[in-house]
């Protein structure tokens, strides 16, 4: 374990740009913290954290001006591997045939900065689905295939955060190549830096670093006990896949019907999720065509569209369908949950439902008081 003082930060910027990687990271934007493309280590949210509660988010200022203090945004990581929209391929008529030219897959050298435990076992999920089954997705293996991941361990959980249920974090423990802990004193402001692949070795090879003390390795220690007790969320998984198939006509379901908008909110911001449709577009004249692929959710009452009618027509069959596939099938399908416990779907639900909470009151636990803006004497 080693020691990155802050001030030497923004040569990991100089060491990545050099070898041509393209750096994501996490900055401010449309008064949120999301990932985004950065410049420099002076983009990076610094003195800035985030308040988060079923069905809200909110900026706030920090006193002191640490890099990575907040929590998990609306944005995830797979935004930059499984793309909301691409091409699958254009054509043209000519005389009686057409000429059809595949998209281009792209592989660009991205360096993911500032990944979260929780988001790096979601790209482990994301990597099984779309690489390791029957099929594999040529587009996302192109952009998966040189990525650099400088993964940070999460100091400040938030409000829907429960990601120790789900032994997800909050400390990164593989799928990386250095981690960061930051670590704020009243007279140091430094990060203690682990490697995780002989890549992240060579990285560390080109910054200024010491050998950690046993006191700064103890300080990053107490600070994960402290993010693990401050976690706004707990989930109970014990036998969560046949509780959800033996109550698939639970009267709770019919509750939530009656809050949840159908708006795919959460489907969109949570980091697993991968439903896509696939559109023709063609030019007025008939002579060009293009092929899309684009996010979808399983929440659009298109989605489950075949001939004859939808499969899900209400509020109830598609939340159920959302719940249970991620908690239960998902297990069926790929071995695992699809939930990660980061809490962005509760976080950025309008309504503020939370899956936590909706898991309880099938077990038949009486539900939390509600904490969001929409109380449960609202519910319409």
């Amino acid at each position: 374990m080693y020691i990155l003082e802050r001030d030497a930060l923004g040569r990991l910027w100089d060491v990545l740009k050099r070898q041509g990687f393209t750096i994501i990271g996490p900055t401010l934007d449309q008064q949120a913290i999301v990932y985004s493309e950065i410049d420099s280590a002076d983009d990076l949210p610094a003195g800035w954290t985030d308040e988060q509660k079923a069905g809200t988010y909110r900026l706030k200022r920090r006193q002191d001006q640490a890099c990575f203090g907040y929590a998990s945004g609306p944005v995830s990581w797979k935004k930059f591997l499984f793309l909301p929209s691409l091409k699958l391929w254009h054509g043209r008529r000519k005389g009686k045939d057409i000429q059809i030219e595949k998209g281009k897959k792209e592989k660009p050298k991205l360096a993911f900065v500032g990944v979260r435990s929780c988001d790096l076992h979601a790209i482990g999920i994301q990597d099984k689905v779309f690489l390791k089954g029957q099929f594999v997705d040529s587009h996302y293996q192109c952009r998966r295939e040189d990525v650099v991941v400088v993964a940070v361990n999460c100091t400040e959980p938030g409000g829907t955060c429960f990601c120790v249920s789900l032994q997800t974090g909050p400390k990164v423990t593989a799928g990386f190549d250095l981690s960061l802990t930051e670590i704020i004193d009243k007279k140091h402001h430094y990060f203690l830096v682990e490697t995780g692949s002989p890549k992240g070795e060579k990285f560390l090879e080109a910054l200024p670093h010491r050998e950690a003390q046993e006191t700064e390795k103890d300080e990053g220690k107490k600070l994960m006990e402290d993010a693990r007790r401050k976690m706004g969320r707990t989930f109970d998984m014990a036998n969560i896949k046949e509780l959800l198939y033996q109550n698939a006509e639970h009267p709770r379901w019919d509750e939530v019907a009656q809050r949840c908008l159908s708006c795919a909110n959460c489907t969109l911001v949570c980091p697993t999720c991968f439903c896509s449709n696939v559109e023709d577009v063609t030019d007025l004249t008939g002579e060009y065509v293009e092929r899309w692929r684009r996010w979808d959710s399983c929440f659009n009452p298109e989605f489950s569209y075949i001939h004859g009618g939808q499969v899900r027509h209400t509020t109830k069959g598609r939340y159920r369908q959302w719940m249970t596939h991620k908690l239960a099938s998902w297990i069926d399908q790929f071995g695992s949950s699809g939930c990660v416990g980061c809490g962005r779907c509760i976080t950025w639900c309008p309504v503020g439902i939370d899956i936590t909470e909706e898991v309880k009151c099938i077990r038949g636990s009486p539900p939390a008081a509600e904490e969001g803006p929409f109380k449960k004497e609202n519910d319409r």
